[in-house]
């Protein structure tokens, strides 16, 4: 086993694996309730639409900018219970944003929730990669599922209890705060005697590059391409998609939000299928057949009919889906021993990249139409055509046994 592993251990922890996600699940479940809620407020204290952008600005700011250094914290100083620490912080946050009116106090509160965030993911993703027992890219997408789980069912969530119950309602979140708060816990002590094996362990010797440092740059440069690629694309899909089916064909907003969780659903299965593969034939191959094989799909989306329109955005959701876990775990492998700062950037990226595209969109909606949104949109999976360039970091014994 070569160090970049994280000096995992001979078989893969499923019982920590599926904890973490299912405390991912929890925690982007809460995230998804601020935007979720945005009409509420929005009515109830005649915010403007300015000041629901600051409110985005702040959440996505704190949720994205913080990451890689609270990642770079964790790689230097690992503590096993910041991760619970973490979540309190976006319990605190629930908390007060289930009673404050004032303009201020709403931007505190998406703040502390943003904090919780930062300090959620870069930590939970070593958890993750210590966890995996070698199969790194099957364990961030179990992770990483949990994810998509919460992405999809927030804002359902928040349809059900916040918006026929009013801002009130908001508090019944924290229940999932503290069971996420719980499970961290029992995870921190697992984390803590992995922490303390690994320091006993003479196998625990600084790991090494697998590519000279002007290489290592390069390949990080295209990863960024890749997920600037995916994620706005995404945030057509995510934010627009139930626009696109209500103007183009007229169909309700509740059947809208269907084929909407059938695009999220669907990017679950994928999300997961791109662990299995990327451990098997190796990341490069994922990332390049995702992104890029989405592209045929993604561009006839736009001019088909109802039935195919659907049916293509599942086919998306599958195929896109599994390169985020691939670019992850591919981007450790060529920074070993970096694995916080590592999440730390791409999750960074994903959060903030996914609000740049849907104000970006959103803006070029009102000048045009969603119709043009989803043309233009349509050609970003193209850029999956870079991950060609991409060396193979694969040991020459693991490429043996995939061919």
């Amino acid at each position: 086993m070569n160090n970049g592993q994280l000096n995992a251990p001979a078989r893969t922890a499923y019982g920590v694996l599926l904890a973490i996600g299912f405390a991912h699940l929890l925690n982007d479940m809460i995230q998804s309730v601020i935007p979720a809620i945005y009409p509420l407020i929005k009515e109830e204290y005649g915010y403007s639409f300015v000041q629901i952008g600051l409110i985005t600005l702040v959440f996505q700011a704190t949720s994205s900018l913080l990451q890689p250094l609270t990642g770079l914290y964790a790689d230097r100083h690992p503590r096993p219970y910041v991760l619970a620490a973490g979540m309190c912080f976006t319990l605190a946050g629930l908390c007060l944003l289930a009673f404050v009116g004032r303009f201020e106090w709403m931007l505190v509160s998406v703040a502390l929730i943003g904090c919780g965030s930062s300090v959620f993911h870069p930590e939970a993703s070593r958890v993750a990669q210590l966890a995996s027992g070698g199969r790194k890219s099957l364990a961030q997408s179990i992770f990483q599922v949990g994810g998509n789980g919460g992405s999809a069912f927030g804002p359902l969530a928040a349809a059900l209890v916040v918006l026929p119950h009013g801002q009130g309602a908001i508090g019944w979140f924290a229940v999932a705060a503290l069971l996420a708060i719980f499970v961290l816990v029992r995870i921190g002590g697992w984390y803590r005697d992995r922490l303390d094996r690994q320091r006993q362990s003479p196998a625990a010797a600084a790991a090494q590059a697998p590519l000279p440092r002007r290489q290592v740059r390069r390949a990080m440069a295209i990863l960024i391409v890749l997920v600037f690629s995916k994620y706005i694309y995404n945030a057509s899909m995510t934010n627009y998609f139930t626009f696109f089916l209500m103007e183009r064909f007229g169909v309700s907003v509740q059947a809208s939000q269907l084929c909407l969780f059938a695009f999220l659903a669907a990017f679950a299965v994928g999300t997961l299928a791109g662990g299995v593969l990327g451990d098997r034939f190796g990341r490069k191959y994922v990332i390049w057949g995702s992104i890029f094989g989405a592209a045929p799909f993604a561009l006839l989306l736009p001019y088909a009919n109802l039935f195919w329109t659907i049916v293509l955005a599942v086919v998306v959701g599958l195929v896109i889906a599994s390169a985020f876990s691939a670019i992850l775990v591919y981007a450790t492998d060529l920074m070993p021993g970096k694995v916080g700062l590592v999440s730390g950037l791409f999750f960074g990226l994903m959060f903030g990249l996914g609000g740049v595209g849907s104000a970006f969109f959103g803006w070029l909606a009102d000048h045009t139409s969603i119709a043009f949104v989803f043309q233009v949109s349509s050609w970003l999976p193209l850029l999956g055509a870079v991950a060609g360039f991409l060396p193979d970091v694969r040991p020459t014994s693991d490429r043996r046994n995939s061919a």
